[in-house]
C-alpha cells in the first residue's frame, strides 16, 4: 500500500507491521500519525512510500503454512573488530535519539504480570499469537510475504506493534542484503516475555545487526501486553521509553494510543526525515591543538563537577563552586606548565578555563562538552570519575542522587547516552554488595594504596614514555600518567585508573603494604570490579587485567598470611588487616566466577601449574557445579 502524493524518492520506505485481529488497522494507524507528525514538527506522511502487509489471515489459520520454509539469514555475522566498531556507532546514533525523543526507562516487571502473559495467551484472543509461535509453516508465510513487499534496497522504517514487534524482530536478519533499516520503532511488544522468544530470538539478536541504524521501543505501564516493562530487559542495547496509554487495558494496548504520543511521532519522524534539533548535531573534534589525553581526563573532570554543582541547592552550590574553583585553578596551572615543558601548545578548550583567584569575582568557567570517547575508554573513566573526589583535598558530601544524574547528562554529552552513565553507578554500587562490609561510599585516592604508585613507576621504567598514536585503555593511562604525574585532580583520576587497570604485580605490592588500610584495598576492588560489571552489562569486551590484578593480590595476600600467622598472636592488627583484604579480593574473584567473567586465555598452562594454584582449583569446581546445574 502506497500512500496517494508526489514520492519522495529519497526517502526511506515506511514498513507497518500489525499485531492480532485489526481489522480495518491500515486507515486507523496512519489517520493518527498523519495528525501527530505536525504536531511535533514533521511532515505527515504525504510522499512517503508506505508498505502495509496483511497477513492476518495467515495468523487466524485461513490458510495452510504446510511445507513452507523460513526464509534464510542474509545479514552476515560480523568480524570482532567490525562488530565493534558497528556496536559504537549504533551507540552513538542511539543517544542521538535519546536526546530527542526522551531518556530510556526500561521498567521492572511485576510477578503478576508475568502471569497475565501466559494466562492471555491461553485465551481465544490470543489465538493468532500462539499459531505464529507454534507453527513454523505459518510463520514462514508469514516472514516470505512481508519479504515480498519489501524493495531490494535502499533505506526502511520498520514501525510495528504488538506481535508485529516480535515479527518484525524476527525479520531483521532476514532482510534484502542492499536494504539498510534505518529505524525500528516497536510499542506494546511483549518481547520482554520469554514465551516470545520465537527460534532464540534473544541469541541471534545478542548484538545489534549491522544492518539496523536504531531500535526504539515504547511501553506503557497500563498495557498488559508489555509486562510493565520495556524490551531492553532481553535486548539491552535497544532505547525503551515509557510513554502514559489509557487505563483501560485495551485500550492502552492499541496503535492509536501509541502513535499519538508525542516521543513516537518524534521517533517515527527522525527516522523518515532526520533530525530538526540542532541538539543532536555530533561535535567536531577539529580544533586548533587537539587535547591530549591526560587533557582530556582533566577535562571529563571538571566538567563532571560543573555539571554535578549545577544541580545543588543555592547554598551548597555555593561552597562547592568554591572549592572547585580552587580545583579547577590548580588543575589548569599544571597543565599550562606541562605543555609549556614538552614545548606543545594548548588547546583552546583547556586554556579558556583558566580561573584568575586574585580576582574574587572572576567566574569558574564551565568546560564545554567533551568530544565523544568511545565506549570502550569510557568505561574505565567514567568509574574513575565516579569514584573519585573531584575536589579533593576538598570534602563535600554531594547526594548520590545528583552525582548520578550528572553521570547521566555526561554520557549524554559523549553521545554513550544516559543509560551508560546509570550504568556506571549501577555497577558501583552492584560491586559494592558483592564485596563485604563495603561503604556507602570509598572514594580511591591515588594515595590509598601505600607504595603502589612508587612500585608502579619503577615496574614501568618510571613511566617515561610518552602518549603513541594509537594506544588506547590501559597503556594509554599510563602514558597519561608519565606526562602528568600523580598531583591534583588529573594525577589522582590518572593513578587512580593506573591502579584500576595496570600492572599486576606493582599493585599487589601495594596493596601488601602495611601503611595500605584495608578499606583502600576494598575501594580499588570495589573500583575493579565495577568496570568489570559496567563492561558486561554494555557488551564490551573484556580485558583479563582485572582478573591478573585480582589473581595475583590473592596469591601474595595469602603467602604473606601463612608465613605471619605461624607465630603473631590472632588478634594482630596486622594479620587481621591481611585477612580483611583478602576478603575484599575473594569476593571479587568469586563474583567474576559465578556470573561466568573470567578471562580463560589466563589459566594456567600446564596441569602442574594448576594443581599448584588454589584458585584455579577452586575456579574449576566452580564452573563444573555450573555446567551441571
Amino acid at each position: 500500500m502506497t500512500i496517494d502524493g508526489n514520492l519522495m524518492a529519497d526517502a526511506p520506505y515506511l514498513l507497518y507491521l500489525h499485531g492480532i485481529n485489526t481489522p480495518d488497522h491500515e486507515k486507523a494507524w496512519t489517520d493518527t500519525l498523519n495528525e501527530a507528525l505536525p504536531q511535533v514538527g514533521y511532515p505527515d506522511l504525504t510522499g512517503i512510500r508506505v508498505l502495509a502487509p496483511r497477513y492476518g489471515s495467515l495468523l487466524r489459520g485461513e490458510s495452510d503454512g504446510e511445507g513452507a520454509e523460513l526464509p534464510a539469514r542474509t545479514v552476515p555475522k560480523l568480524a570482532k573488530a567490525e562488530a565493534r566498531q558497528a556496536r559504537r556507532e549504533f551507540k552513538y546514533r542511539t543517544a542521538a535519539l535519546e536526546q530527542l525523543a526522551g531518556r530510556h526507562t526500561a521498567g521492572k516487571a511485576a510477578l503478576w504480570a508475568t502471569l497475565a502473559d501466559n494466562v492471555a495467551l491461553a485465551t481465544p484472543y490470543f489465538q493468532e499469537a500462539r499459531t505464529y509461535l507454534n507453527d513454523t509453516g505459518v510463520r514462514a508465510r508469514v516472514l516470505s510475504e512481508i519479504l515480498e513487499a519489501l524493495p531490494e534496497s535502499g533505506r526502511i522504517v520498520i514501525v510495528a506493534h504488538s506481535l508485529g514487534s516480535v515479527i518484525a524482530a524476527d525479520l531483521l536478519l532476514r532482510l534484502p542484503p542492499a536494504l539498510h533499516v534505518a529505524g525500528l520503532v516497536t510499542f506494546g511488544s511483549p518481547l520482554a516475555s520469554t514465551r516470545f522468544d520465537v527460534s532464540d530470538l534473544r541469541k541471534s539478536l545478542r548484538q545489534p545487526p549491522a544492518n539496523l541504524g536504531w531500535w526504539v521501543n515504547f511501553w506503557s505501564a497500563s498495557d498488559p501486553v508489555t509486562s510493565m516493562r520495556g524490551v531492553s530487559s532481553v535486548f539491552p542495547w535497544l532505547l525503551d521509553l515509557r510513554v502514559e496509554t489509557l487505563a483501560r487495558p485495551a485500550a492502552a494496548h492499541s496503535s492509536a494510543a501509541y502513535l499519538g504520543s508525542p516521543a513516537v511521532a518524534v521517533s517515527i519522524g527522525f527516522g523518515l526525515f532526520g533530525s530538526q534539533s540542532t541538539q543532536v548535531v555530533k561535535a567536531s573534534s577539529a580544533v586548533e591543538v587537539a587535547p591530549e589525553f591526560h587533557q582530556v581526563v582533566a577535562l571529563l573532570g571538571l566538567r563532571y563537577a560543573h555539571l554535578i554543582g549545577n544541580k545543588l541547592e543555592e547554598d551548597e552550590r555555593k561552597r562547592y563552586f568554591g572549592a572547585l574553583r580552587q580545583v579547577q585553578a590548580t588543575t589548569i596551572d599544571l597543565l599550562k606548565d606541562q605543555a609549556a615543558k614538552q614545548r606543545t601548545g594548548l588547546p583552546e578548550m583547556v586554556a579558556r578555563l583558566d580561573v584568575d583567584l586574585s580576582d574574587t569575582a572572576h567566574p569558574v568557567p564551565a568546560p564545554l562538552p567533551v568530544p565523544p570517547i568511545e565506549a570502550d575508554d569510557a568505561a574505565l573513566l567514567l568509574v574513575q570519575l565516579a569514584g573519585y573526589n573531584l575536589l579533593d583535598p576538598f570534602e563535600i558530601d554531594v547526594d548520590d542522587d545528583v552525582r548520578r544524574e550528572a553521570m547521566e547528562d555526561l554520557t549524554q554529552e559523549l553521545n554513550l547516552g544516559p543509560r551508560f552513565g546509570a550504568g556506571v553507578f549501577d555497577s558501583l554500587e552492584r560491586a559494592g554488595r558483592a564485596l563485604p562490609g563495603s561503604s556507602r561510599r570509598n572514594w580511591l585516592k591515588w594515595g590509598a594504596i601505600g607504595g603502589g604508585v612508587m612500585v608502579l613507576g619503577l615496574a614501568t621504567g618510571g613511566l617515561a614514555f610518552a602518549p603513541a598514536a594509537g594506544v588506547s585503555g590501559a597503556a594509554m593511562i599510563t602514558s597519561a600518567l608519565a606526562a602528568f604525574g600523580p598531583g591534583g585532580m588529573i594525577g589522582g583520576l590518572v593513578t587512580a585508573g593506573s591502579l584500576v587497570s595496570v600492572g599486576a604485580g606493582s599493585v599487589a605490592v601495594g596493596v601488601m603494604s602495611a601503611s595500605t588500610t584495608p578499606e583502600s584495598v576494598e575501594a580499588l576492588v570495589k573500583s575493579q570490579l565495577a568496570v568489570v560489571m559496567l563492561r558486561e552489562e554494555h557488551r564490551l569486551d573484556q580485558e583479563p587485567t582485572v582478573w591478573l590484578q585480582l589473581t595475583e593480590m590473592e596469591r601474595r595476600l595469602t603467602r604473606e598470611i601463612q608465613r605471619v600467622e605461624e607465630f603473631s598472636d590472632p588478634g594482630s592488627p596486622y594479620l587481621l588487616g591481611l585477612g580483611k583484604k583478602l576478603q575484599s579480593v575473594r569476593a571479587a574473584l568469586d563474583y567474576m566466577l559465578d556470573h561466568g567473567l573470567i578471562p580463560w586465555e589466563t589459566a594456567p598452562e600446564t596441569a602442574a601449574e594448576a594443581a599448584q594454584s588454589a584458585l584455579w582449583r577452586r575456579t574449576l569446581t566452580r564452573r563444573r557445579t555450573r555446567a551441571a546445574d
